[in-house]
């Protein structure tokens, strides 16, 4: 009897570990970085739907590591590509819907964003892109195919430790209340904000439910210190718009008590708010700190007003050195100022999960 339960134990080692349910090697504390949002996380979405919103052409992209336009706003990569890197698992978070990508692309991370989104489904009904109720649909169809390519037990290992990463709010403010006047007529600004934070808490609740714990909420930046703001704002000396980065201040700042409530009423939730507005505002006001030479205007084109196709490969005023802008555009941030984001939340806000 003791000889076949020798024989048995041996016959056991031998089994591979993914055969029983146990996972070969240390365990992952984040196994994988899951993404919605707009243009600051959109890693490409944008470029399989109907929209003018797009930049899958030069100069987008020209620093990414093969040099090719993949429909980030940026030249090179975005914050979630140095968050999924910075937690070991891959460099770049690829967009659910690039048909070059499958399942097998998505099990350590994906990105839903769209840019030109926002909390409020007017905003994206501004340009036409994805509205976030419909990333949450994209995001059931993964959990779907995960669970078919995987298996049960290990998609929801993935889905519950993964890091969920929700970045959105800023066009809410600027493409659609002041620029659109329906919802201008409907609210005032403070109650405007509260409308989006009822969003916000019905978006984490629709995570938490689908088996999310562990969520980052991000604020918005001083969205009055973007390039296009500050040429718009000329008769000012095309200084920051204060008035836009108090709401911006006001409206983190209903994040951050929506994150500390959610963190008590949502059992087991990690839910933590990713400030980036005084990071931001830091570069802008002191960009020689960072080894920036501008803040004030974007490096392609003008810098002063485009953004998607109005920054083409053509524009003779493009820069050659972004890695000396704060900006890429007229709203988007270069690889380098993504990094220095990147790596703040990383050093703060998301420093638990590591």
């Amino acid at each position: 009897m003791a000889h076949s339960n020798t024989f048995l134990f041996l016959l056991f080692l031998q089994i591979p570990l993914s055969c029983i349910g146990i996972r070969d090697g240390p365990p992952t504390k984040v196994p994988a970085v899951i993404v919605f949002g707009d243009s600051s996380v959109d890693a490409g979405n944008n470029n399989h739907i109907t929209t003018i919103l797009k930049s899958n052409f030069e100069p987008y992209g020209r620093d990414f590591w093969d040099a090719r336009p993949t429909g980030r706003f940026s030249n090179g990569r975005i914050a979630p590509d140095f968050i999924s890197e910075a937690f070991g698992i891959k460099p770049a978070v690829p967009a659910y819907l690039d048909p070059t990508y499958s399942i097998k692309d998505f099990v350590d991370g994906v990105c839903f964003a769209s840019a030109g989104t926002g909390y409020d489904n007017a905003t994206s009904n501004v340009l036409n892109v994805i509205p976030l109720w419909q990333e949450l649909v994209h995001f059931k169809e993964y959990q779907t195919k995960l669970r078919s390519y995987v298996g049960d037990q290990e998609a929801t290992y993935i889905l519950t430790e993964a890091l969920y990463l929700i970045s959105v709010g800023t066009n809410d403010f600027l493409e659609n209340y002041y620029t659109v006047p329906g919802r201008r007529s409907q609210f005032t600004i403070n109650g405007y904000q509260d409308f989006l934070v009822g969003i916000a808490e019905s978006f984490v609740k629709a995570i938490y439910d689908l088996g999310g714990r562990k969520i980052s909420l991000g604020g918005i930046p001083p969205m009055g210190c973007l390039p296009l703001e500050r040429t718009m704002n000329f008769m000012h000396g095309s200084d920051c718009r204060e008035d836009y980065n108090v709401v911006a201040r006001d409206f983190n700042g209903k994040l951050q008590a929506l994150v500390a409530r959610l963190n008590q009423e949502l059992l087991g939730i990690r839910l933590v708010y990713s400030d980036i507005y005084d990071t931001l505002l830091e570069l802008v006001q002191m960009p020689y700190l960072y080894g920036f030479e501008n803040a004030a205007v974007g490096c392609c084109a003008t810098g002063m007003f485009e953004m998607g196709y109005l920054c083409d490969k053509w524009n003779p005023f493009t820069c050659t050195d972004a890695s000396k802008y704060v900006f890429w555009d007229s709203f988007h941030g270069t690889e380098k100022m993504n990094k220095i984001v990147a790596d703040h939340i990383m050093a703060t806000s998301l420093a638990q999960f590591v």
